[in-house]
C-alpha cells in the first residue's frame, strides 16, 4: 500500500495496525470514532495543525520496512 494525504485513516489503520503509534505521536488519539474511518490523513492534520506530508513520509517509511 502506498499511503498518500488522500488515504483514509481507516483504511491505513486496516491495512497495517502498526501505524497507528504514528497518529498517536501527533495527537490523534481518537482513531476509533466515525471520523477516523471516513477522514483523510489530510483532513486530519489540517484539525489537528500537523504536516501532512511528514506524516506520509513516515508512515510510507514504516511500511517498506514492514515488506
Amino acid at each position: 500500500m502506498k499511503v498518500t494525504k488522500d488515504s483514509i485513516i481507516g483504511d491505513v489503520l486496516d491495512y497495517n495496525r502498526g501505524t497507528a503509534q504514528f497518529f498517536f505521536e501527533i495527537g490523534m488519539h481518537c482513531l476509533g470514532c466515525p471520523s477516523a474511518r471516513g477522514e483523510s490523513i489530510e483532513q486530519a492534520c489540517a484539525v489537528h495543525g500537523t504536516d501532512a506530508d511528514a506524516l506520509v513520509e513516515k508512515i510510507n517509511a514504516f511500511l517498506a520496512a514492514e515488506e
